[in-house]
């Protein structure tokens, strides 16, 4: 029988701790995105509120002067037509009313906004034909209301004011056919927009596309 001590074991020495893992290398700090930068604005042309003020100026004036042209139309005729002397008076002198206080200004107003409206957008005045005849077409038919329109129903209510009989049907009729015509053409260019660009506008929009 063995009779040697036993040495008592010795215990397992502990595991060495492990070394933390090294801590990812932190990326630096993105830079802030920039905005993208705007095209700088063109000289001359109109903000957008400026913009959508003016449009809303020209469609009231415009629709005021097509009212004031029918209004004209219908008082002309019911004064070449009639077999009353009062109801010829009576057309006259709301004709003069409409045509010295109302008439005028709507058309003046009308022009002057859609002028504004051209040259301060990519319009432009005379980059496109539609927007060329527009405007000339709407200058000579002011010019018309002053000249022609407003002295041939001044004549009129002259004529029917001193007792007499309405001097000529085509004194009241001719000036607002005249101008509903016109009136009716230019809206229809306004929406179709036909004929494309002029000389100058091509000229322009190549320039810009090679600068």
């Amino acid at each position: 029988m063995d009779t040697a001590p036993k040495h008592a074991s010795k215990p397992a020495p502990e595991p060495a701790p492990r070394p933390a893992p090294p801590e990812p290398a932190r990326k630096p700090d993105a830079e802030p995105k920039q905005a993208p930068k705007q095209a700088p604005k063109q000289a001359g042309r109109l903000s957008r509120s400026a913009r959508r003020a003016l449009v809303c100026v020209h469609v009231v004036a415009s629709a005021g002067w097509l009212g004031l042209t029918l209004g004209l139309l219908a008082l002309g005729a019911t004064a070449a037509t009639t077999g009353s002397a009062a109801t010829v008076e009576a057309s006259v002198r709301a004709m003069k009313l409409f045509a010295d206080w109302l008439l005028l200004p709507a058309a003046v107003l009308t022009l002057l906004s859609g002028l504004v409206l051209s040259l301060g957008t990519p319009w432009g005045l005379a980059r496109h034909r539609w927007v060329w005849v527009k405007f000339w077409l709407t200058l000579a038919t002011v010019t018309a209301t002053v000249f022609a329109l407003r002295p041939g129903v001044d004549a009129a209510v002259a004529a029917v004011a001193a007792g007499g009989a309405l001097p000529d049907a085509g004194e009241v009729l001719f000036g607002p056919v005249v101008s509903l015509s016109a009136y009716v053409f230019m809206t229809v260019i306004s929406v179709l927009k036909p004929w494309g660009m002029t000389k100058r506008g091509r000229r322009l929009r190549a320039a810009a596309a090679s600068g």
